[in-house]
């Protein structure tokens, strides 16, 4: 791929891979600690410090996720000596999905801007259906694997049988 191609931009030839976030990346891994101790009967507050070195994520950067989640209603927290943070809902109903948009906006958006809302001429209408049949593929991932499937090491069977899929393992690289 040339040098300085976005996610699209003519004479680039293909869309880039999807990018997970590290501020998702690191949201979902602090709650699936969360969400462990939530499944083992343990509904006593976690430190931002004892998620950060469980997860070794940067103290720092986590402590504004950490915010982000209580801002979208998953975490509570607890000020004081004894405070930290908890699961606000039940982690069956907080989806890998829903984690990702408190975090970072949008599953899938296009220069900032969400596929249904994208316009282009007539040449290139069909762009906008590729995208959006993109985010319903995404959708049908993040939105049926929970907090709990996480924890637990067991993801949904459609998500299971993707991830075993063989071909899915195989990185590509341009020109394949």
């Amino acid at each position: 791929m040339a040098r300085g191609c976005g996610a699209w931009a003519p004479g680039c030839g293909r869309l880039r891979d999807m990018r997970v976030s590290a501020k998702s990346d690191y949201a979902l891994r602090a709650l699936i600690e969360i969400t462990q101790r939530w499944v083992a009967g343990d509904a006593a507050v976690v430190s931002a410090e004892e998620l950060s070195r469980a997860q070794g994520i940067p103290h720092g950067f986590l402590q504004g996720i950490l915010a982000d989640l209580r801002r979208a209603g998953v975490l509570s927290s607890q000020r004081g000596q004894s405070g930290g943070w908890r699961l606000a809902v039940d982690p069956n109903e907080i989806s890998v999905a829903d984690v990702m948009r408190a975090v970072d906006g949008p599953i899938v958006s296009i220069s900032g801007v969400r596929p249904e809302s994208v316009t282009y001429n007539e040449h290139a209408v069909v762009l906008q259906r590729v995208w959006i049949a993109a985010r319903a593929s995404l959708r049908d991932v993040l939105e049926n694997t929970t907090l709990i499937d996480l924890a637990k090491n067991k993801l949904p069977a459609g998500v299971e049988r993707r991830s075993k899929d063989e071909d899915a393992w195989q990185a590509r690289v341009p020109g394949s």
